[in-house]
């Protein structure tokens, strides 16, 4: 599977959206790359994943990233797992729905009143859980670049949303920063 040709057919490769979205999925997929090489998992998976969790943004009200659709930029996990579905990608249009944030419970979706489906959109397996960390740490920038976040910039951003949230970061931090 090549993740460029899925993406060519929703963005056009001129766009600065393309821009943007292929230049954040490239540094996240290489940051989860390298996090893998410590694990037993499926780095194929991993590298096609990350180059794909984004991918709808497009669909979303988001001018600053060239992204002019109609819904909510927190939709885009949900909006991506719909695209990558209907590619038969299962298992990657599920890195697309769990990947914001840390994950957000059914239950935050419901509190929130968030314009999500209700339904936990929480990673879960060691792949979906490594691509949302690496994620984390780069920021797209409406000028096509990637601004690269310090852990400390991360904890203060997930604190916004509960101490629960910064204690998921700093348990994958350990896993995956860790030196064996």
């Amino acid at each position: 599977m090549d993740p460029f040709e899925i993406i060519k057919k929703y963005y056009n490769p001129q766009s600065m959206a393309y821009k943007i979205l292929i230049n954040h999925s490239k540094a996240v997929a290489e940051k989860a790359l390298k996090i893998a090489e410590k694990f037993n998992v499926d780095k194929q998976f991993i590298y096609e994943a990350a180059m794909l969790h984004d991918i709808g943004i497009f669909m979303t009200n988001t001018p600053k990233l060239d992204c002019h659709g109609r819904f909510p930029y927190i939709a885009h996990g949900y909006l991506g797992r719909e695209i990558l579905e209907k590619e038969r990608f299962q298992k990657h249009a599920l890195v697309c729905e769990r990947h914001t944030g840390v994950g957000i419970t059914m239950e935050e979706i419901i509190k929130k009143n968030l314009p999500l489906p209700h339904r936990d959109m929480v990673p879960v397996t060691m792949e979906e859980k490594i691509i949302s960390y690496a994620d984390k740490f780069f920021s797209k920038e409406s000028d096509g670049s990637v601004r690269v976040r310090t852990v400390e910039e991360i904890i203060k951003d997930l604190s916004r949303y509960g101490e629960e949230k910064v204690k998921i970061f700093k348990e994958w931090l350990n896993l995956f920063e860790r030196d064996d």
